[in-house]
């Protein structure tokens, strides 16, 4: 039997885009149509993170995602994932903390660069994944350099993140700016960018992006599809 996924909501359009690709993509690992493992997902009021990130309680952000850990682990899951790069930040807190293992986004995201044979990647995403360290500590572990935008690119992709993608809106001029700020990355260097919030697959992809897309959201759930079937 697949094992069965816990899914540690916090942003609701990532976090759909996680569960629809966990759901979708699991007849191709289970040879039957329609087939996927086992899911099952808790999800706080995204408030809730966005207070505790605000006043940068990391330790609130764990409580968070531990409360979630638990309820997860009462439904009967074998392991979690969550489809936010945001607060991952707190990991290092909830790890040590956890009823259940995890897989860690950026690891991920890592793991897939490198196999790509990329070698400096960009990171887009909110304002407090961009000024953290969750990205360039996955990708130097994997031998990779990460390139941020600069400060008033951060301000306006954690903008457009915030104000219009998580509430489910897609702005054409919005997309145009994000495009930009890979185009920026493009000339600094970079020979990917890595879609550091799970909200930005929704409008970005290899079709529309300077550089070739590392897509968070399914990857992650292409790596818990993995797991959850290894025989």
């Amino acid at each position: 039997m697949p094992l069965h996924i816990g899914v540690v909501g916090c942003s609701a359009e990532g976090a759909a885009l996680c569960y629809r690709t966990l759901c979708v993509e699991g007849a191709s690992h289970l040879g039957a149509a329609h087939a996927h493992p086992e899911v099952s997902m808790h999800t706080h009021s995204l408030a809730a993170y966005v207070d505790c990130l605000d006043r940068g309680d990391l330790d609130g952000v764990a409580q968070l995602m531990l409360s979630s850990a638990g309820k997860l682990a009462a439904a009967g899951a074998d392991f979690l994932v969550c489809p936010d790069n945001t607060i991952h930040q707190a990991m290092h807190l909830v790890l040590p903390r956890s009823p259940l293992p995890w897989l860690h986004i950026a690891e991920v995201v890592a793991a897939q660069a490198l196999s790509r044979g990329f070698r400096r990647v960009g990171v887009l995403g909110t304002r407090w994944l961009v000024d953290s360290e969750v990205y360039p500590q996955a990708l130097s572990a994997a031998g990779l350099d990460a390139v941020r935008p600069d400060a008033g690119e951060r301000a306006e992709l954690g903008r457009i993140i915030m104000d219009e993608l998580v509430c489910g809106v897609f702005r054409p001029e919005s997309t145009a700016a994000l495009q930009r700020m890979i185009e920026n990355l493009k000339a600094r260097g970079c020979d990917a960018v890595a879609l550091g919030c799970t909200e930005l697959p929704l409008v970005l992809s290899d079709g529309n992006s300077a550089l070739p897309t590392l897509d968070s959201t399914r990857l992650l759930a292409r790596a818990a599809l993995r797991r959850a079937t290894a025989s």
